[in-house]
């Protein structure tokens, strides 16, 4: 229940997709949000995909707290889904999808009234000493409130750093950001005057620079002359007569909950660097440092906001990429098995990821004969895909009329030329005609179970090596015939090397008990009754390796086709 104690001075900041941006205070607890007013919503959104009644903050035990209420497709602070959980000053509140509305948390009242009411404190005020000791506050509030600006990224950054000058009487500064623990990159350099400075012509101390990554803390050496004899003597500093270098580490912040009650925040990983000098020796009060130093936080804070964000518009791409991947993979699978008055077919195909490096196709090549192939690229994701999609191509030259071994020769030597591939491939593919005959090659893949008379046996062993080993490898066809009734079940690993939460295999024996449990059944319940062996096999553990299913049944006599759909899932969780 929410606390009847008052409620703190806090609001949202709403920036809708276009940039707009307003403000709404926190007038009520538990202050609801929902786009519609007859839900009796204090903040209304008039936004389709934000739901009637979406959250709502609730003050309660000394703190607010952000409550998911019904939101379709949930709500995330700083990127991550929540249902409920406590805000923190600055938390970025998304409500629903991506690119819906963005809600920013602020505790207190906005910065631009603080900033104005200083600025009339200073406007009034005799430049006496109390005066002077105001001006650091005004910089660093001017320098917090472009936190809440409508400026670009380069335009913030600028002024941040005109500020630091402004507070240091330094001629020049340099914002760097950190491209890796290693790495410093010049982002934005300045002069006094409030020019830009091209960042790559700026020559900084790197002694000094090295001595604050080192250290971990501040460099602000005032007058270099009586200062160390590093800094005395490094070439940057003797060929740029500099007499004031300051070097500031930044860092993100990380919180953490030492315990119930206390929450501990400590410097997190290296964002980037701000580095001021002059050719003046300088004097910095207690209270210029504790600013410089509070300056530095919010440009810290800034860099973070911008890393954070970039890396999550690269995760939406690259999932968008990936989605796009899965429906092309998908639609490369059959859509729907012609079925011969010889042949019933059944197939399903389950990658672990959104895309997998299984694929199994079938193809025509006259009316009476009949060609299919199960293929399982090694790794999994995106990678293996593409080689599948390249070996479906390939494979599907079958229909005009090529001879298998020469085929498996050429693709062979081609993933093997190519070594930045890093794959090799597991294949079995065969041709069915009319009247039983079954002519195939087996590279590497397990064996399918060839169902007869009721038992299922592992009758068609690899004798060739997996596509992309070896680029001497050869192939050769084996043949054999099937009677009537007689069925294939073919299979990648991800079937047989299914585990339990305990590492058991589901194995090669577990398979072969199942198929000929169902012997007599359908293709499509064979299929449903492998599947369902392999879910309740492994059930609580999650699907570590891509599934499919290709089974084919001879009937020998010539019976009435009918289309079958085959079925094709996305990632299991």
């Amino acid at each position: 229940m929410p606390d009847t104690q008052p409620i703190p001075d806090a609001f949202l900041e709403i920036i809708e997709p276009g940039g707009r941006r307003r403000r709404e205070k926190i007038t009520a607890n538990p202050f609801l949000i929902g786009r519609s007013a007859e839900a009796s919503n204090h903040l209304q959104l008039p936004d389709k995909r934000v739901s009637r009644c979406a959250a709502a903050l609730v003050f309660s035990d000394g703190q607010f707290h952000l409550e998911d209420r019904g939101q379709r497709n949930g709500i995330s602070v700083n990127g991550k889904q929540v249902d409920l959980r406590p805000l923190r000053d600055g938390d970025r509140i998304t409500i629903g999808i991506a690119d819906t509305l963005q809600l920013t948390f602020f505790l207190g009242q906005p910065q631009e009234e603080l900033s104005q009411l200083l600025s009339q404190v200073e406007q009034s005020a005799s430049l006496d000493s109390a005066a002077r000791a105001i001006r650091p506050l005004s910089l660093l509030l001017k320098a917090n409130a472009l936190l809440h600006s409508h400026l670009s990224l380069e335009d913030v950054l600028s002024q941040m750093i005109d500020h630091a000058l402004a507070l240091t009487d330094a001629d020049r500064g340099l914002l760097l950001e950190s491209d890796s623990p290693e790495s410093l990159r010049p982002l934005v350099a300045r002069q006094r005057d409030k020019r830009s400075l091209p960042p790559e012509s700026f020559q900084p101390s790197r002694t000094a620079m090295a001595q604050a990554l080192k250290q971990h803390r501040s460099i602000m050496e005032e007058d270099i002359d009586r200062g160390g004899a590093a800094l005395q003597d490094a070439r940057s500093v003797v060929g740029q007569q500099l007499r004031a270098v300051i070097a500031i580490p930044l860092y993100s912040l990380s919180q953490l909950r030492a315990s119930d009650a206390t929450v501990v925040t400590t410097a997190g990983q290296l964002v980037g660097l701000l580095y001021l000098d002059s050719h003046r020796p300088a004097v910095f009060s207690c209270l210029q440092r504790q600013t410089l130093e509070a300056l530095a936080r919010e440009v810290a804070s800034v860099l973070d906001n911008a890393r954070l964000l970039k890396k999550e518009r690269e995760r939406q791409r690259i999932e968008q990429e990936l989605d796009i991947a899965r429906e092309i993979q998908q639609a490369l699978l059959p859509r729907c098995f012609h079925q011969f008055p010889y042949l019933q077919v059944s197939g399903i195909n389950r990658p672990c990821f959104a895309v997998g490096g299984d694929y199994f196709d079938l193809m025509e090549i006259s009316p009476d004969r009949t060609a299919f192939v199960i293929a399982d690229v090694s790794g999994k994701g995106l990678g293996a895909a593409l080689v599948t999609a390249m070996l479906q191509g390939t494979f599907s030259a079958m229909t005009l009329g090529q001879e298998p071994a020469r085929v498996f020769a050429h693709v062979n030597r081609f993933i093997c030329s190519h070594s930045q591939i890093e794959r090799y491939a597991t294949l079995f593919f065969g041709i069915l005609d009319a009247d039983g005959r079954l002519e195939f090659i087996n590279a590497g893949h397990p064996s399918p179970l060839l169902i007869h008379d009721g038992r299922a046996e592992s009758s068609l062993p690899a004798e060739c090596l997996p596509l992309g080993l070896l680029p001497e490898s050869e192939f050769q066809s084996r043949s054999l015939t099937l009677d009537p009734g007689d069925t294939l079940v073919l299979f990648t690993d991800g079937i047989n090397e299914a585990e339990t939460i305990h590492g058991d295999q589901l194995g090669i024996e577990g398979l072969r008990e199942v198929a000929a449990r169902h012997a007599t059944d359908s293709v499509e319940k064979l299929e449903a009754g492998i599947l369902s062996a392999v879910e309740d096999f492994t059930r609580g553990n999650r699907q570590a390796d891509d599934i499919t299913l290709l089974i084919l049944r001879y009937r020998g006599a010539c019976l009435t086709p009918t289309p079958v759909s085959p079925q094709t899932h996305g990632p299991t969780e």
